[in-house]
């Protein structure tokens, strides 16, 4: 991911050389060339899924600067580990501490210890999909962990929480149950020991409040200042992703365009299912890039960027 945007914009060319520096092994050949089981290890997953984020901002920043263009968003945000990105996107860390934490952040989540998993429950709502949850496991077991799009949730918990929801799921409407490629249960309670281990990595760095603000993922609502900023992050490991909330909020404060900066466009697609009156662009290789430039020229003003 990310080499055909890299070989045509020198500034996401540069943007993978100072991943490379900043954590001391070839990031940008990890994303470019693989192998499969290494981008699959979230240990390089979430440094190169950051790194590729951060790249192709900097391949449209570098666009717009070029052609003229306003790039003046009102909001910031990103999906889990791409909430790291979006800080960096809106000045609350540097993009070398945004990738240094979300290093750690991978490696702390592979190596938690902690049995269990992760299932995208597809065509059933979050509200049947907690009733159904919370009938047949112990509070905390088994939850929410992604609110994605209207019928598209993702539950975390113990191994034997998922399989004895497979069947109250499907019975009570569930079109797909899909098990995703993770160690462990992300976003649940159990990873609350890999957040403070995160929360006192945080010292190490330097917060400044976002400008433009955050739309935390633990809240689903827009956060200036960096202290707080901090706290949800923290959190965020060990609470739900709210991506519906995030995204009905930012149309609420009146945000119709969303730019997406990362590989693929699985959060373009997540924006239209929530809000389909929404314009969705995204950056993910130079095709991708003109397509959105000539949109954004046809612009004032761009509302919200969200960082994959």
């Amino acid at each position: 991911m990310g080499k055909e945007l890299a070989d045509a914009s020198p500034a996401a060319r540069a943007a993978y050389a100072a991943a490379d520096e900043a954590l001391g092994w070839a990031v940008s050949g990890v994303c470019w060339n693989g192998p499969e089981e290494r981008l699959n290890d979230t240990r390089q997953t979430q440094p190169c899924l950051v790194a590729t984020s951060l790249a192709c901002l900097a391949a449209l920043r570098e666009a717009c600067f070029d052609a003229g263009t306003p790039l003046s968003p009102a909001f910031a945000a990103g999906h889990s580990v791409g909430e790291y990105a979006a800080l960096a996107a809106a000045g609350v860390l540097s993009e070398l501490d945004a990738l240094r934490l979300a290093s750690l952040r991978g490696s702390l989540m592979a190596e938690a210890g902690v049995g269990g998993g992760m299932v995208a429950v597809i065509g059933l709502d979050r509200r049947r999909i907690e009733e159904t949850i919370g009938a047949i496991a112990p509070i905390g077991s088994l939850i929410v962990a992604n609110d994605n799009a209207p019928g598209q949730v993702v539950i975390s918990g113990t191994s034997a929480t998922l399989a004895a929801a497979e069947r109250p799921l499907r019975d009570a409407g569930a079109k797909r149950l899909i098990p995703l490629r993770v160690s462990g249960p992300f976003h649940s309670p159990a990873m609350a020991p890999v957040g403070e281990a995160l929360e006192r990595a945080f010292d190490t760095v330097a917060w400044s409040d976002a400008a433009p603000p955050i739309v935390s993922n633990v809240t689903g609502e827009p956060v200036h200042e960096a202290t707080r900023i901090r706290g949800l992050l923290a959190r965020q490991v060990s609470s739900p992703v709210e991506w519906v909330a995030s995204v009905e909020r930012m149309v609420a404060l009146g945000v119709d365009t969303f730019v997406e900066c990362g590989p693929g466009a699985a959060l373009s697609g997540m924006v239209r299912r929530i809000a389909p009156q929404a314009r969705t662009l995204n950056v993910t290789d130079s095709a991708t890039l003109h397509d959105t430039m000539a949109a954004l020229q046809d612009a004032v003003h761009v509302p919200a960027p969200a960082s994959a």
